[in-house]
């Protein structure tokens, strides 16, 4: 029961990973610095490059989303077993985005010039993540 309850916090816990805070970033410390959520880097991605902003939605908010979904249905015995392999490789595109962000915290920290500061909505998104990893490793298919 535990492992199905927190699967179905991880259905409310994204939505508010998506909207807080990964980052602060700006040009100078003095000048300010602008936070940058899921929803706000998708929202300027999708002005300037929408093929690119189509990808980023789909491995930062449809594929954890939807694996979260599969396997709150597996736990409550509503979708069969044998779509865990599935919902495995959602988990691993789920990933990509928190290496992604990894990578651009560092390439950007790299430039003399720019400040970035990582904000708490960047752990609550690690951590969902991970969270949904494990909750994935810890539901075993069923043998009936």
């Amino acid at each position: 029961m535990i492992l199905r309850l927190l699967t179905l916090s991880l259905l409310i816990l994204y939505p508010v990973a998506w909207f807080a805070p990964l980052l602060r970033a700006g040009l100078l410390p003095i000048f300010g610095l602008s936070e940058i959520s899921v929803i706000t880097g998708l929202q300027s991605l999708w002005g300037s490059d929408a093929a690119l902003a189509l990808i980023v939605t789909v491995f930062a908010i449809f594929a954890p989303y939807l694996k979260t979904i599969g396997l709150a249905l597996i736990q409550w015995e509503l979708l069969d077993t044998k779509v865990q392999p599935v919902l495995h490789v959602l988990g691993k595109l789920a990933m990509a985005d928190v290496f992604l962000i990894a990578l651009y915290i560092t390439l950007a920290k790299g430039i003399s010039y720019a400040t970035i500061e990582v904000a708490w909505g960047l752990y609550l998104f690690t951590a969902c993540i991970f969270a949904s990893l494990v909750l994935g490793l810890l539901t075993k298919p069923e043998t009936k």
